[in-house]
């Protein structure tokens, strides 16, 4: 069985998301799911933001918001089930050079699965492989306060060079 397509809307649902995930998926999507919770920070919450499975700085928290729409809460790391991959996006690893050499250089030591990753997005095809415990220390391994600290560095930085460049 193929995932079904997931319809994009505000009134979208976890509980839509993890209905769509194909069989053959199913158990190993619930699984990372519940290692993300079980792993995850204080301070973080669940969501559905663009069309996945979001765990985010709640306004409440992080009035501000993203960047990017600050209507929207300030995003940490999502799941998706794709065509041919089940994804986690870290932005940690993104934004984190140290996080992302710790990651990479672990990868190998938790399955025989080769890494496909990019800036944020950690690519697993073959669901026998993932390796979630692994990935339950890479979710444990910012708080929600290193996040944002990290993000007004790295993030805002970015976005105040740009804006003065341009003048």
């Amino acid at each position: 069985m193929k995932n079904t397509p997931v319809k994009q809307s505000e009134t979208m649902t976890v509980e839509d998301i993890l209905a769509a995930v194909s069989e053959e998926r199913k158990d190993s999507f619930n699984l990372l799911r519940k290692t993300i919770i079980d792993n995850l920070p204080q301070g973080f919450e669940e969501t559905v933001s663009y069309g996945m499975i979001s765990y985010v700085v709640p306004h409440k928290i992080y009035p501000q918001g993203y960047h990017c729409n600050p209507n929207i809460a300030l995003p940490f790391l999502s799941i998706a089930s794709q065509k041919n991959t089940i994804n986690l996006y870290h932005m940690g690893i993104y934004a984190d050079s140290n996080l992302y050499d710790w990651f990479v250089s672990e990868f190998p030591k938790h399955t025989t699965q080769k890494l496909a990753i990019g800036k944020s997005c950690i690519r697993f095809k073959k669901m026998n492989e993932i390796p979630f415990n692994l990935l339950g220390s890479l979710v444990g391994k910012m708080t929600t306060n290193e996040w944002i600290n990290l993000y007004e560095r790295t993030f805002k930085k970015q976005l105040s060079t740009q804006l003065f460049a341009t003048i």
